[in-house]
């Protein structure tokens, strides 16, 4: 009996000491202790752009497939154009129109400088006129004083010149009609070259509406599925399908008590679960600015109610090394296992 007892005595304190052993690691207390910290809450993250069209009709094509590897610029949804290109037609026209219209305002200008010319010329002659009929006027008068002359001839000098002077006056008038009609032309100039201008803008955006009938790749990557049919109506805004750009990144989401030590350029060990947890490198790129719960839609408010303690996340961005075959097997929205040695001098590169 003595040695049953002693036996399940030993065994009591094993199960204890093995008990205290897995808290004390749980918790990374002495001596368990690592500069190593990890986390298996981290994803892999890419720029997932949805495609959508700027305009709105009828899908006549849809030349790519669920999946796809696509290339910038490359055509993935083409709507019917036919509405765009007449609008484009409309436009041009109304443009040469407006154009039309100031090229004949600047017609109207020359004619107008022409008739500035000759109005000129009609006051110089009347001008010359009037010069004429005053020195007959004065050669009449001083032979009436001798008493040469006669008094009709007296009267008909008198009236050639108040008809000279009616002509000099109606020439300055008709000048002055010519400068104003300039005027009015060259006013109404700045109208017509806002309407060339508004032709142009009009010109310009339908050439846009008729290029965005064609909905493009931004960049290269991968078609995630393909939302649009044959034959759908569609209108600025629909979602078409999804874009993958090749370009991914691991977020992991640490304890705050986790982040002591965490520097940016410390190297990464990163294990995907979708790749057999095989093991990549990276780095630490940058630290989030804020814990999560500071943009989360419904954030919780300690300054009410029981108050516990809870370890929030901030989230780190890792950077991954491209030189790697498995690099380009990540897929945004994997599931991955960091370990970050804090103890780790930062890489310079």
């Amino acid at each position: 009996m003595k040695k049953i007892f002693s036996a399940s005595t030993l065994i009591v304190l094993l199960v204890g000491l093995l008990g205290i052993g897995l808290v004390l690691y749980a918790w990374r207390l002495p001596p368990f202790t690592s500069s190593v910290e990890m986390t298996d809450n981290a994803y892999v993250r890419g720029y997932v752009t949805v495609m959508s069209p700027q305009v709105s009709g009828y899908v006549v094509d849809v030349p790519v497939k669920d999946y796809q590897e696509v290339r910038q610029g490359q055509v993935l949804v083409k709507i019917d154009d036919r509405t765009y290109q007449q609008k484009l037609a409309q436009a041009e026209a109304t443009l040469a129109s407006q154009k039309a219209s100031l090229n004949n305002s600047r017609q109207q200008e020359n004619s107008a400088n022409a008739n500035i010319a000759s109005s000129q010329a009609s006051v110089d002659s009347a001008q010359a006129s009037l010069k004429q009929a005053q020195l007959a006027f004065e050669r009449q008068e001083n032979l009436g004083r001798s008493g040469v002359g006669t008094s009709s001839a007296q009267e008909t000098a008198a009236a050639d010149l108040e008809k000279a002077k009616a002509s000099v006056a109606q020439a300055k008038a008709a000048l002055e009609v010519s400068r104003q009609d300039l005027q009015t032309i060259l006013t109404n100039r700045a109208s017509l070259e806002a309407a060339v201008s508004n032709a142009e803008a009009s010109v310009a955006l339908a050439k846009i509406d008729l290029e965005n009938t064609e909905v493009r790749a931004p960049q290269n990557g991968k078609v995630g599925e393909v939302g649009a049919r044959l034959g759908q109506y569609v209108t600025a805004g629909t979602q078409l399908m999804s874009v993958v750009p090749d370009d991914v990144w691991v977020i992991a989401n640490y304890k705050e008590t986790q982040l002591d030590g965490m520097k940016v350029g410390q190297p990464v060990a990163i294990r995907v679960d979708a790749l057999g947890h095989q093991e990549l490198r990276g780095r630490v790129e940058r630290f989030s600015p804020a814990a999560a719960s500071e943009f989360a839609v419904i954030r919780s408010d300690n300054a009410t109610g029981n108050f516990v303690k809870i370890a929030q996340r901030v989230g780190v961005r890792i950077s991954i090394d491209q030189d790697q075959p498995l690099a380009k097997q990540l897929e945004p929205g994997m599931s991955v296992v960091v370990r970050i040695d804090t103890d780790a001098a930062p890489e310079v590169r």
